[in-house]
């Protein structure tokens, strides 16, 4: 029994483990601070242009952009080719990633495949790629699709294999049919690794459309970099590179949202 003198003392909830704090102003910052050394050095001389565009230029090179329709012309192209090839390499990849995880014939049909396919750098298979779909969009999705299948691959089965056995187990004693441990313990415990390979696999999917664009597109930001760099225009390059580094900024902020819908239960 408390002594009736002692006064109570409030205790801080100590469960939340290493959970992280959102601080986003940190990451707004750095930017901020990035841009503005960046626009000093080059106003002062102390970055030479010859290696450094102006950030001012580069948002003027932004607005003529969008003025003159290019950015639509050449953003618009690339987004249709990154959702088609990313969405098919990415569900495929979770499909067979799945598969491998829960059958062990088709681990061991399959496992010794993926680790053989999964170093070939994807960018020397485009000429390939090229003879076999043509030279037009055919070869650029199965780029991104082939390029996004193998690392989610290898992401999911690694999730599935790192549930936690006893869970499995405790379904079992309780008399749960395969399906439902699948459905309830084994794919909800291995969510989280399975999206953290999708950020893995879908920066690959950005890199690959530049390389993809870059051969016989017409349009494309991979087209855009590739005729700025050939005329040596270092604010319509640097704008290419800042609508890739916006567009893969996008896509960890879905990634982060399909997170926080599926993954509530952790917190």
């Amino acid at each position: 029994m408390a002594d009736p003198g002692t006064t109570a003392r409030r205790v801080d909830f100590r469960g939340g483990g290493f959970a992280p704090q959102s601080r986003r102003w940190v990451g707004l910052v750095v930017f901020v601070l990035l841009i503005a050394f960046a626009e000093w050095g080059t106003r002062t001389g102390f970055i030479s242009a010859l290696t450094l565009p102006k950030p001012s230029d580069v948002l003027e090179t932004f607005r003529q952009l969008y003025e003159t329709g290019l950015l639509w012309k050449h953003l618009i192209p690339s987004l249709s080719r990154l959702a088609v090839g990313a969405a098919l390499g990415a569900s495929v990849g979770i499909g067979v990633g799945v598969l491998i995880g829960l059958f062990s014939y088709i681990r061991a049909g399959l496992v010794p495949l993926i680790a053989a396919i999964f170093p070939i750098p994807k960018i020397a298979l485009l000429p390939l790629f090229v003879i076999w779909f043509g030279i037009d969009e055919g070869s650029k999705y199965a780029l991104i699709a082939f390029g996004t299948f193998t690392p989610t691959v290898v992401a999911t089965y690694g999730a599935v294999d790192n549930v936690d056995r006893s869970l499995i187990r405790m379904g079992q004693s309780f008399g749960l049919s395969w399906r439902s441990i699948v459905l309830k313990i084994v794919l909800p415990g291995a969510m989280p690794g399975i999206l953290s390979g999708l950020r893995i696999s879908l920066a690959i999917a950005i890199i690959l459309l530049v390389a993809a664009e870059m051969l016989g597109a017409e349009y494309g930001i991979g087209a855009y970099i590739l005729e700025a760099g050939a005329l040596y225009d270092l604010e319509r390059l640097f704008a290419g590179v800042v609508i890739l580094s916006l567009l893969g900024v996008l896509v960890s902020a879905a990634i982060s949202m399909i997170e926080r819908q599926l993954l509530g239960w952790r917190t």
